[in-house]
């Protein structure tokens, strides 16, 4: 298998943390939705351009299992792959870790349903889903 993986980097903002110092969990989940966009970007696209098709890929599912505690100013790598492609659904696999170490610091999963402009759940177009199944 030839899967996509790409690679995105940031530093840990200041008012991304707690009171314990620690990166505050919902955290992750902007910075997958990071992952999640260059990986978009990526294959040549971006979501404004999908959006502008007049499909909107919507998160239906996500989980997030967290492993290590990330830090104020630590270099962060989301690590992004394409798992599964259907007629109106994506899957994400992401790996989220501490760049300048490698500690693996979470991994998580999205699920995205694609909906038109009334929020009704439809069918990719053809080109997008090709796009998609391509990189898997």
């Amino acid at each position: 298998m030839n899967t996509l993986v790409t690679h995105v980097e940031f530093r840990v903002r200041y008012g991304e943390t707690d009171q314990m110092g620690v990166v505050y969990h919902p955290n992750y989940l902007a910075w997958v939705e990071i992952g999640r966009t260059e990986y978009i970007r990526a294959l040549g696209t971006s979501y404004r351009e999908i959006e502008r098709s007049g499909i909107r890929l919507a998160v239906s599912d996500v989980t997030v299992r967290y492993i290590a505690a990330a830090r104020y100013d630590d270099l962060i790598r989301v690590d992004t792959s394409l798992t599964g492609v259907a007629s109106r659904s994506l899957t994400f696999d992401y790996v989220v870790v501490n760049a300048e170490t490698g500690e693996r610091l979470a991994t998580a999963r999205t699920a995205l349903i694609s909906i038109d402009n009334r929020s009704r759940v439809v069918a990719m177009p053809r080109a997008l889903r090709d796009l998609f199944t391509g990189a898997l």
